[in-house]
């Protein structure tokens, strides 16, 4: 078990490390939608020969990556959306269950499926060499499609984590540092 927790400890911190990379794109995001403003609105010229739908469509791409790059470290460090109100009131090892119950009822074969189909989703866009619908926005849309299964294949991760963790929790073996990190809450 001691292993597996090992396991779970660097599959957190690589969800984290990748999602501090990612967050790289809300700056990013945030110079963007700024500089697309002024140069719509104030006649600011635009660098480079880029016009404003690139401008905008690259908006949707730092969107995307951000979200794709945070899911998994969001998903570990419980700051997704819960409904406590039942489970809350419920003994810890009530709660492990749900968490094991949670992971392989629903998140493993959604990811799995999801990752599954965005692979092949990505792959023919980029043997298709797909460009935007936009006669003048941006080419090579498959980067921006690669972005789903990046996202799902996190998901897995950050879902195999929280599993050996609720594992761990259940049968007692879990370290009180890693309980928040498996519940959430209010442990």
């Amino acid at each position: 078990m001691q292993a597996l927790l090992k396991l779970t400890r660097f599959i957190d911190s690589l969800l984290g490390t990748i999602s501090r990379i990612g967050a790289c794109a809300a700056l990013l995001l945030a110079f963007v939608i700024v500089y697309d403003v002024i140069t719509r609105y104030y006649g600011v010229p635009k660098p480079f020969g880029i016009n404003s739908t690139q401008f905008q469509e690259s908006e949707f791409w730092l969107h995307t990556f951000l979200f794709a790059t945070c899911i998994g470290y969001a998903y570990t460090s419980q700051a997704h959306v819960r409904i406590d109100l039942f489970r809350d009131r419920l003994p810890r090892k009530t709660k492990y269950l749900f968490e094991i119950l949670g992971c392989v009822v629903f998140l493993f074969p959604f990811a799995c499926m999801a990752f599954y189909y965005t692979i092949s989703y990505a792959h023919t866009s980029f043997l298709e060499g797909e460009v935007s619908k936009s006669v003048i926005g941006l080419t090579n849309i498959w980067i921006l499609k690669s972005a789903m299964p990046l996202m799902f294949g996190l998901l897995l991760l950050a879902g195999l984590s929280q599993f050996i963790k609720a594992i761990a929790g259940f049968f007692g073996k879990l370290p009180d540092d890693m309980v928040q990190g498996a519940l959430g809450g209010d442990v």
